[in-house]
C-alpha cells in the first residue's frame, strides 16, 4: 500500500508540473524553483507534513521534498540555536541529497561523456 500512496502523491506533484508547463508560458526553471518555494512555505506552516506522512517518499523525493526539508531543518536548528539556525539548518537538513546528486552526476558525466547542446 506504501507503493501506490507514493505513486499517488508523487504523481500527482508531476503531474502538476506537467499541466503549468503545458498550459502556462513558465519555464521550467521557474517551476522548478516554484516547487522548491512551494515546499518551503507548506513546510513552514505544517500543510506538508500530512502529506509527507501519506505519501512517504512520494512527497520526499520531489521537489517540493527538497524544500520541505529545508523548511524544517531551519525551524529545528532556530528552536536549537535561534537565530544562528536559521543559517545552518537548511544546509544541515539537506547536505546528504545535496552531496549524493554532485556526485551521482559526476559519475554519470565521467560514464556517459557529455556534450554541449549545439
Amino acid at each position: 500500500m506504501d507503493y501506490l500512496r507514493a505513486f499517488i502523491v508523487g504523481g500527482t506533484i508531476c503531474l502538476i508540473g506537467q499541466i503549468l508547463m503545458d498550459k502556462t508560458s513558465l519555464t521550467p526553471a521557474r517551476i522548478l524553483v516554484s516547487f522548491v518555494t512551494a515546499g518551503v512555505i507548506l513546510g513552514a506552516i505544517g500543510i506538508y507534513e500530512p502529506i509527507v506522512e501519506y505519501g512517504k517518499a512520494g512527497a520526499t523525493v520531489p521537489l517540493p521534498g527538497f524544500g520541505y526539508s529545508l523548511a524544517k531543518g531551519t525551524i529545528k536548528e532556530v528552536e536549537k540555536y535561534g537565530l544562528i539556525g536559521a543559517f545552518t539548518g537548511g544546509i544541515k537538513a539537506t547536505s546528504a541529497g545535496i552531496a549524493a546528486a554532485i556526485f551521482f552526476g559526476y559519475i554519470m558525466a565521467i560514464i556517459f561523456n557529455p556534450k554541449a547542446k549545439s
